[in-house]
């Protein structure tokens, strides 16, 4: 089957809030731009509930509502939205400048211009419970989340930088914080790991793992294992 081709202005990877920022910008500028969503559309905002952080909603606005306004406003100064996931790029020198981008392995994009807005994707436990309790307590944005379990005793499972670092903010903020390490030791940097260890209410725990999240709306603990005994 012969791949087909098509050539465009502008191309960006993904339709989280800087994909259509983006978006937006360009379509302003008449440069026709084109989102592919990837696997995702909307980004990680569609699995928020209430978004609080983000400027122009003095009340707040769940994830996947604002995700679909940011798009009618992209779809408004003429972006077009398609579903689709960048599998292949060519970003060497090529003639006149042209990009070439893959999508799902069977369309080749030629583009002027390439944004690529693909952003972060959270790394999860895949167990059952997380996933049904995700808004009701699971989250992966300490920032983001973090207000609505202000004075209570939260969990966080890692021990990288990231992990670190929303540990002492959610320190800030909540009575207790509890860091699940599966290994024996921190991943994080030293800096890290003495910001961790100065802070009094955050109590790491080694060698555990979450073997279920407790809940049936919203969490209510944690069913951990000791990897070693």
């Amino acid at each position: 089957m012969a791949e087909s081709i098509e050539r465009i202005k502008t191309l960006i990877l993904g339709s989280g809030p800087a994909g259509y920022t983006a978006a937006i910008y360009a379509a302003r500028a008449d440069l026709k731009p084109v989102i592919y969503t990837g696997m995702e559309p909307g980004g990680q905002l569609t699995t928020t509930t209430e978004v609080d952080n983000f400027p122009g909603y003095p009340e707040g606005i769940d994830g996947p509502t604002m995700m679909v306004q940011l798009q009618q406003q992209a779809e408004r100064f003429g972006t077009e939205v398609r579903i689709g996931m960048a599998t292949a790029v060519d970003f060497s020198d090529q003639v006149g400048g042209i990009h070439k981008v893959t999508i799902d392995d069977s369309k080749v994009v030629e583009a002027e211009t390439v944004i690529i807005a693909t952003g972060a994707s959270a790394k999860y436990l895949n167990i059952p419970s997380e996933q049904r309790l995700r808004g009701g307590g699971v989250s992966a944005c300490a920032v983001c989340d973090g207000f609505f379990y202000k004075g209570q005793e939260v969990a966080i499972v890692g021990g990288g930088d990231t992990a670190a670092e929303e540990a002492s903010y959610l320190a800030n903020i909540c009575k207790k914080v509890t860091m699940l390490v599966r290994k024996g030791e921190m991943r994080a940097s030293k800096a890290m790991q003495h910001r961790v260890n100065s802070l009094p209410n955050i109590d790491i725990r080694y060698f555990t793992e979450v073997d279920e999240i407790l809940g049936n709306q919203v969490v209510e603990g944690l069913r951990m294992v000791n990897n070693q005994t």
